[in-house]
């Protein structure tokens, strides 16, 4: 028997960008933009799509659905099911607003969680003391 898993449709949201439910394709880590920025030139080409939100400041990686159970990195915080990301339009790379820090190209969105885990620890290790 076929089981098709339910999408939500996306809200548009003011200057083309989607309001789209984490849990289904994806689950998203936000990262204060300060770390998260570290945290992407530790993980360089390890990374997928990266979202910069100016307003927060913050920045999301997506990652595989679920991963995110038990996610407990201080001062960082996991969207999945419920919870919901606005995503700006593919040619979108610079604000005001949303916009692709990194954006997903030949098709890779996700980020490995374990990989996103250490670079975000390795991020903020400077700054924590001794």
């Amino acid at each position: 028997m076929y089981t098709r898993t339910y999408r939500p449709a996306a809200l548009p949201t003011i200057g083309g960008c989607e309001l789209q439910a984490a849990g289904v394709d994806w689950d998203a880590v936000r990262v204060p933009r300060s770390v998260g920025l570290r945290a992407l030139a530790i993980l360089g080409n390890r990374s997928g799509a990266v979202i910069e939100d100016p307003l927060e400041p913050a920045v999301y990686w997506f990652v595989r659905v679920g991963s995110t159970a038990g996610w407990d990195v201080p001062d960082t915080r996991p969207l999945g099911v419920t919870q919901h990301l606005v995503v700006p339009p593919p040619p979108r790379v610079e604000g005001p607003g949303p916009h692709w820090r990194k954006r997903p190209t030949d098709g890779w969105l996700i980020t490995d969680v374990r990989v996103l885990r250490a670079a975000i620890e390795a991020a903020v290790a400077p700054f924590r003391g001794p």
